[in-house]
């Protein structure tokens, strides 16, 4: 079994800003409604698949990925963002809503590999702590494979604090 370090994020969401950079045009986020489930399901799929980053453990990875996403969805169809170019949704996040979760971005922001590098995973970020926020939370947590883009670049957004590091075989639900 192949380990995998990860990193530990917490945003105190009391601190999050209440107004965010709007998207360009032709672009909006939203939740997502039960016709959105079977396409929010293939870009997030995609979205790990289609990534370099996660390969050699692919299988393993979706298996704990499609178990978070269909917890969610069974649970709160509030918990799940899609990001939309005019009518085709090109990302998601879904969040879990319970403020014990040890894991609220679960997964975090998912974009399509032809719209990364475009502000896109920022955009769902923010989207995704202030939903949460408004669902009464006052603390986010997430976790992101060591070394990773979005440990690096995105997590570390709107005062993301990395604190800790844990091998795990794989991803842990």
């Amino acid at each position: 079994m192949k380990l995998i370090n990860w990193v530990q994020f917490t945003w105190d969401l009391t601190a999050l800003p209440s107004a965010f950079a709007e998207l360009p045009e032709h672009y909006q986020i939203s939740p997502a409604t039960a016709d959105d489930e079977k396409e929010l399901r293939r870009v997030v799929t995609a979205s790990f698949a289609l990534d370099p980053e996660w390969n050699t453990t692919m299988k393993e990875v979706m298996q704990t990925v499609e178990a978070w996403v269909e917890d969610t969805l069974q649970r709160d169809a509030n918990g799940c963002l899609v990001l939309r170019h005019g009518a085709r949704i090109i990302g998601g996040s879904v969040l879990s809503l319970n403020a014990e979760a040890t894991n609220h971005l679960s997964p975090g922001p998912c974009v399509l590999m032809e719209y990364r590098n475009r502000g896109f995973g920022t955009h769902l970020l923010a989207r995704s702590l202030s939903a949460l926020r408004e669902h009464g939370l006052t603390r986010a947590v997430a976790i992101a494979k060591e070394n990773s883009p979005v440990t690096k670049f995105l997590y570390t957004k709107f005062d993301g604090v990395a604190s800790g590091q844990d091998a795990t075989p794989l991803l842990v639900a």
